[in-house]
């Protein structure tokens, strides 16, 4: 299979509490993989891991992006170049093409719809770059273009959650880390995003998904892990884990 991140035996810690422990995975391009477990398992933390935003005390991270040419307009660092992504800061992260959707949006609510996405395309160099980019977020995502100048902050939970992945896309990423996108949202905006979850991945995009609700999570996936209590425990394409009778019992309800 050909990789395009691997974290290969981390280990991370919040002083004396070991929050993942020798936790391995792999991302092929193209993929859709979910990461699902129980709240406090240590998901948020692997994806904030792998964004640089955690240092862990052990193991590697490794991107191997394609040698290709960057998209137009974008300012990726060391395209095409194996790197290990420990002790990069998250905005060299991001310059390499992986951008994080975090847990609970923190979009900035004082500020507008238009600014919030135009934070996101600071990779990015040229108004035409960032033009093509605010163009695609609103075909993606038409109610941000109605409510473009107003501010974040009065959007709806849906919509905010519409917002912070828009903003994820103005870097353009090879990889889209996706935090709990369903959190505290109706059933009906849920598989409205998890719509848009499957176009942005049918686009060209990856995706490491990150989700509480596993049953959705498995059904957009090609692969899936389960984490427990720091440790992955299980992995498995997506249509297997959704016939796993322990997976059935502990997440899915059955």
């Amino acid at each position: 299979m050909t990789v395009l991140l691997s974290a290969n035996n981390l280990t991370v810690s919040y002083g004396a509490i070991t929050a993942l422990r020798d936790v391995s995975v792999e991302i092929a391009p193209g993929e859709i993989v979910a990461l699902i477990g129980a709240n406090g398992a240590g998901k948020t933390t692997l994806l904030r891991t792998i964004s640089g935003l955690l240092k862990p005390t052990d193991g590697s991270i490794t991107w191997c992006p394609p040698a290709a040419e960057p998209q137009g307009g974008q300012t990726l660092e060391y395209f095409g170049a194996t790197r290990d992504l420990v002790g990069l800061r998250p905005d060299q992260i991001v310059r390499l093409g992986i951008s994080h959707v975090p847990e609970g949006r923190q979009i900035f609510a004082d500020l507008t719809v238009r600014d919030n996405l135009l934070l996101g395309a600071f990779v990015l160099r040229g108004r035409k770059e960032i033009e093509e980019g605010l163009e695609k977020c609103f075909r993606l995502f038409p109610v941000l273009l109605e409510r473009q100048k107003q501010r974040a902050g009065t959007l709806s939970g849906g919509e905010q959650q519409m917002l912070a992945i828009a903003r994820a896309l103005m870097g353009k990423p090879r990889l889209l880390l996706l935090d709990e996108p369903s959190l505290g949202l109706a059933p009906l905006i849920v598989r409205q995003i998890f719509q848009i979850i499957r176009e942005i991945n049918q686009s060209g995009a990856t995706i490491f998904l990150v989700e509480q609700n596993a049953h959705m999570a498995l059904t957009v996936a090609h692969r899936g892990y389960v984490i427990q209590s720091g440790h992955l425990i299980l992995s498995d394409t997506a249509a297997n884990l959704l016939d796993n009778p322990e997976v059935k019992r502990a997440y899915l309800g059955g």
